[in-house]
């Protein structure tokens, strides 16, 4: 058994209700290599924001589970090197069992996702109970899910979306002891969200009227990538093929964030600005093969990007 305690790690519980009163939401970074971990480090310490960094299942087994250990151990340490010890969580996102949220738990993460949402009802309350009743045991925080996103993320599939019912919500976190709520008003996971021509919206209306059955509850919102239209330019630019990608605009991010609202995953847009970089210098110097030469440029790029989200998007510079 590792406890985040000893890595340096902390849960989000503090973190979420700074930022429920402060109208602003912590950045939740999704990472599986060193050049996306140094990036959102840096981002983070130069903009003096928490960050929660986030591992799929499917990151887990591609770094290997000691690894990410280690890796969560070493962002801490770096963040001091860099001149700032700034909070950081290590979330599993999307867990899909209780076996994954226990090893989780046990190797030093700090904070759970149980997504119980392709289940039945009852069945999401029964299995999201169980894992909280152990998370809780060694101070982890657990993330629960009500409602379907569409789209696609690592092992995470769904064709259509079901919104969140504001009427199930304050039975649910009762019945479970959730520390926060994943909930579904319109976002989507991966880069091929919407179609072009039509315009995104959140459902703002359902979230505030699921913040009246729970004020002050923090809320998480996934599938937050924006696509950004320049970024999918120059990858297509480049050799790659990346048609009819939009996503979330970010003016509504930043709306959502000032509520309860206190936990936004991007994914996508950090996949999308490495692969231009990438896609750049290899165009640019075909006959490059260090790949610190085509990973330096990423790692740079994606840090910038999420400087600007942290500052323009999330709220959250400055909240350290």
């Amino acid at each position: 058994m590792v406890s985040y305690k000893d890595l340096g790690l902390v849960n989000t519980k503090n973190l979420f209700k700074k930022a429920v009163k402060g109208g602003y939401a912590i950045p939740a970074y999704n990472f599986n290599n060193m050049e996306q971990l140094q990036s959102i480090i840096m981002a983070c310490v130069e903009t003096s924001s928490p960050v929660i960094l986030q591992v799929s299942a499917g990151a887990r087994k591609y770094a290997n589970q000691t690894l990410l250990r280690y890796m969560a151990e070493g962002a801490v340490q770096y963040s001091k090197d860099l001149g700032k010890k700034i909070p950081i969580v290590l979330h599993l996102d999307h867990g899909d069992s209780y076996e994954l949220c226990k090893s989780c738990i046990d190797t030093g993460f700090s904070s759970v996702m149980i997504d119980g949402s392709h289940l039945t009802y009852a069945e999401n309350v029964k299995l999201t109970k169980k894992v909280v009743a152990y998370a809780h045991k060694h101070d982890v925080t657990v993330e629960g899910e009500l409602g379907v996103l569409a789209g696609v993320e690592d092992d995470v599939h769904a064709e259509e979306h079901v919104f969140t019912q504001p009427e199930e919500v304050e039975d649910f976190v009762s019945k479970t002891g959730v520390d926060s709520l994943a909930i579904a008003i319109g976002t989507s996971h991966g880069a091929y969200k919407f179609k072009p021509g039509t315009d995104p919206k959140i459902r703002l209306d359902i979230l505030h009227e699921i913040e009246k059955k729970i004020p002050g509850f923090p809320i998480v919102l996934h599938g937050s990538s924006s696509v950004p239209h320049d970024l999918v330019e120059i990858i297509n630019s480049c050799g790659g093929k990346m048609d009819d990608a939009i996503g979330i605009p970010e003016s509504q991010l930043r709306e959502a964030a000032k509520s309860a609202v206190c936990k936004i995953n991007i994914d996508s847009d950090g996949r999308l600005a490495m692969t231009a970089a990438i896609r750049k210098v290899l165009k640019e110097n075909p006959g490059e093969f260090d790949p610190r030469k085509y990973l330096g440029p990423a790692r740079d790029a994606l840090k910038e990007l999420y400087k600007h989200k942290n500052i323009n998007v999330l709220g959250s510079a400055g909240k350290a």
